[in-house]
């Protein structure tokens, strides 16, 4: 064989041996934690990856009160230890060990940000927790007595479980087949509208807002009551946590499918996402 052609056969071996990256993981997903119905706050945000929560290996420590949570530097793992069992949890691995035997962990356990993560599911059930994610709030829920959150740990948030509900249903409704951005810019004009005075300062009442007829096609059509998808519910929740593409736009439009054309001809053109215009 050729040098040359041997140094290519290396250089591919090589590139599928090396283990994948984090680089892939975004923390865009806003998450919400809570451990016995407490919302809980972290100094960094979970993350989904390949459909697994993660969660800094702190959060184990300090949220459902593991004994104690520690790094062992010379074997690069987390050794969580609480009521007996011990948890060991190598960097960067697909195998855990629970009390000395080797426990698969499909979802791997990521380094990200110079932070540890673990599956939260993974070690909640170890720890003798029940989990229980609740997809239309991108909430995960743990339940286990005993368990008291410690106050600088106890979060808050200005907007209710409600309004991601039906803000994700019209941003559904209104951008299926939209980029994200798109669909966070129809949550913007909802969450415009309820903080103008000119229109009702509920969401649910921005929605079905009647006061100069039917505001949204969903409404007539009955596709306001479809489930929304995962993305939708993002979006939701990126636009309630107060992330803006389009401003203060109050009307948005598809001047191609729209049966009127008041929008384009009386208000001031702000941009366009693929299909939708949008306007203050």
């Amino acid at each position: 064989m050729h040098k040359k052609s041997l140094l290519c056969l290396l250089f591919c071996l090589l590139c599928f041996c090396v283990p994948a990256a984090a680089e892939d993981i975004s923390f865009d997903t806003p998450i919400t934690m809570t451990v016995n119905s407490t919302l809980i706050k972290m100094d960094t945000r979970p993350f989904l990856h390949k459909g697994t929560t993660f969660v800094p290996v702190r959060f184990v420590s300090e949220a459902l009160g593991a004994d104690s949570v520690t790094w062992d530097s010379q074997k690069d793992q987390a050794v969580i230890v609480h009521d007996g069992t011990t948890i060991v949890l190598p960097k960067g691995k697909k195998t855990a060990y629970v009390n000395g035997e080797a426990v698969s962990v499909d979802s791997g356990i990521i380094l990200a940000q110079d932070r540890l993560f673990v599956p939260i599911r993974f070690v909640s059930e170890n720890l003798g927790c029940q989990v229980d994610w609740i997809f239309d709030t991108y909430t995960v829920n743990i339940q286990k007595d005993g368990i008291t959150v410690p106050l600088s740990m106890v979060g808050t948030r200005h907007y209710t479980d409600d309004e991601i509900y039906w803000l994700s249903k019209i941003i559904h409704a209104e951008s299926q087949g939209e980029p994200m951005r798109g669909k966070i810019a129809v949550g913007n004009v909802i969450l415009n509208r309820v903080a103008s005075r000119d229109y009702p300062n509920t969401i649910y009442g921005v929605i079905f807002d009647r006061n100069h007829g039917v505001q949204f096609s969903p409404v007539l059509d009955g596709s306001i009551y479809q489930k929304p998808l995962g993305d939708s519910i993002i979006a939701a929740k990126r636009a309630l946590e107060g992330e803006k593409v389009v401003g203060y736009c109050l009307f948005f439009f598809n001047p191609v499918t729209a049966q009127s054309q008041w929008i384009a001809n009386n208000r001031t053109y702000y941009t366009t996402i693929r299909n939708h215009e949008f306007y203050l």
